[in-house]
């Protein structure tokens, strides 16, 4: 039986609390991703801006989420001057 979800963290974590942890990881990673593009920027142009070094960067753009925590990736985005919105829900 195959089972369809909204989210590939709903497919990979069981745990609920764990599971929108790396949700949110997950798009504020995808948030300076998509900045670091739209800009143009070298990984060391990035860092620079964002006020990392370059094999955060790296580390970055090739999803080591693991590495990662919330807030250092809160000050990155504040550093990248983006503005963060939050909207909440009942779980499904």
């Amino acid at each position: 039986m195959n089972e369809e979800f909204d989210d590939v963290w709903d497919a990979i974590e069981d745990d609920p609390v764990e599971r929108e942890k790396l949700k949110l990881q997950s798009r504020l990673m995808d948030a300076l991703c998509d900045f670091i593009k739209s800009e143009g920027l070298t990984q060391k142009e990035a860092a620079k801006r964002l006020g990392v070094t370059q094999p955060r960067i790296s580390d970055l753009t090739r999803g080591k989420i693991d590495l990662f925590a919330i807030d250092s990736l809160v000050a990155m985005l504040a550093a990248a001057g983006l503005h963060i919105e939050v909207q909440i829900g009942k779980a499904a």
